[in-house]
């Protein structure tokens, strides 16, 4: 037996692997969705969203991506940067791959032709293309500014044939205004805050729920401990309620006390 069985659910709640069926749709989220849907379907060129570690970005980033692949007036492809040593010919490729384009040994010229006429043919096809990038803030050099700003030059009457969706640290605005003609091209800002207790009382509740959860196992009050222990952040909500939940299985403790919820803090080194 395991503590999802223990309590009664189908699965274990606060899984840190991506799963659509688990998104909690807060205000807050719900909002930056209008926003950049908005950006990619006016094709406005550059859009952002910013938040601290562990708000929910790629979340967000992942949502985006199943809402536009579930249109047919969308072209969209995901990129996530895991270090800031790529180039500007890398990043180029990368992009143009995505898009069906086969770039081989060619140059950037040559790749940013064969890019221009594909996204053309996307434009033909009463198609937007949409390039989401998370973790942007790892794209850290005026060199790769320029050349997302090149890109952005690639226009229509329409708008741009290209719109780039940007995911990242507050910092990725530092970045951005290394080239000061890109960071002016910012269409749409979105930032992401951390959940506040009423928010995180109905996202732990949703998260339950889906999970198979008959019953509230967490009350208000302990609600409002986890929120000041993670500080409304949902990566941490999900860390401590699953080691929560884990400490009242061992301990066969059928209700979520204040004692369980102060352990499992402590053991994550999110004590004050």
């Amino acid at each position: 037996m395991d503590y999802a069985q223990f309590y009664g659910l189908k699965e274990q709640p606060f899984s840190s692997t991506h799963d659509d069926r688990f998104y909690y749709d807060s205000p807050q989220h719900s909002k930056a969705v209008i926003k950049l849907s908005y950006a990619a379907e006016t094709m406005k060129g550059l859009a952002i969203l910013t938040g601290d570690i562990g708000t929910g970005k790629t979340t967000l980033a992942r949502r985006m991506l199943g809402l536009f692949s579930a249109q047919r007036d969308f072209e969209t492809a995901l990129l996530i940067i895991v270090h800031s040593e790529i180039t500007p010919i890398w990043l180029l490729r990368k992009i143009a791959m995505q898009f069906g384009v086969e770039p081989g040994e060619a140059g950037r010229v040559e790749i940013i032709s064969l890019l221009y006429r594909r996204l053309t043919e996307i434009y033909d096809q009463k198609k937007k293309a949409v390039v989401l990038i998370d973790e942007a803030n790892m794209l850290q050099t005026k060199e790769i500014m320029e050349e997302l700003r090149g890109l952005l030059n690639i226009e229509v009457s329409a708008g741009h044939l290209i719109t780039f969706i940007l995911f990242g640290l507050p910092e990725m605005e530092d970045h951005l205004k290394l080239d000061e003609p890109l960071f002016q091209r910012i269409a749409m800002r979105c930032n992401l805050q951390p959940l506040s207790v009423e928010s995180t009382k109905e996202y732990v509740n949703y998260r339950m729920k889906v999970a198979g959860a008959e019953n509230n196992l967490f009350s208000d009050g302990a609600i409002e401990l986890i929120h000041h222990f993670t500080r409304g952040k949902p990566r941490l909500i999900n860390f401590l309620c699953d080691n929560i939940l884990l400490e009242g299985f061992l301990l066969n403790r059928g209700k979520i006390d204040d004692t369980m919820i102060e352990e499992a803090a402590e053991d994550l080194g999110m004590r004050d």
